[in-house]
């Protein structure tokens, strides 16, 4: 009778437990998402404005746009040689995904001057204008964060901190470079859809 009260008896569950900086990295996501999606709605609504003069995005937002998709692929390259404990290669992926983010960088910079060669400024009398600055802007700033994080990662790589045993960081840094390899795409389809 005893035997059979205790394997009545419930055993305590675990909680379900979160690393709590990648908790708070899902949470700063999704901060990020809830202010891009403020602009883009801010966007719809000025578009109905006065002051609002459609123009064409310059041509080597493109060429960016596939810059990030590709460091995003070697980005996730990298993971897999972490995985695998295969350093040497994961070295290389880092420091091409790292190339590929400034690379990205440089491109909207171009892009900025491009427009000024179009007469769209960030200040005056085209609001389209306004927003594709502060739009790309802003997501080039997210990106610099990343780039940093993509440094401490690259760096951990040569102290041997990043392997099949240690990928939290790895992980993480993977997770918020796919956002805004994502985030940019959604941003540059919106934006093109709507300036």
């Amino acid at each position: 009778m005893e035997a059979k009260a205790q394997m009545i008896q419930e055993q305590p569950k675990r909680p379900m437990s979160v690393d709590p900086r990648k908790f708070n990295l899902w949470l700063f996501m999704a901060t990020v998402v809830m202010l891009f999606g403020a602009y883009l709605s801010a966007i719809l609504v000025a578009k109905a404005e006065a002051g609002w003069a459609e123009y064409q995005l310059p041509d080597s937002l493109w060429f960016t746009s596939g810059i990030i998709v590709l460091s995003s692929i070697f980005l996730q390259l990298a993971y897999r040689s972490a995985k695998k404990d295969n350093l040497s290669t994961l070295k290389i992926y880092m420091s091409i995904t790292m190339g590929l983010g400034l690379l990205f960088l440089a491109g909207q910079y171009y892009a900025w001057t491009e427009l000024v060669a179009m007469k769209v400024y960030f200040s005056g009398d085209n609001l389209a204008g306004s927003f594709f600055y502060v739009i790309s802007g802003l997501h080039g700033v997210h990106l610099i964060g990343g780039i940093v994080y993509l440094i401490i990662v690259f760096v951990n790589t040569f102290q041997a901190k990043v392997h099949s045993k240690n990928l939290n960081r790895m992980e993480m840094c993977a997770t918020y470079w796919h956002f805004l390899g994502g985030l940019w795409l959604i941003l540059f389809i919106f934006l093109f859809v709507n300036i």
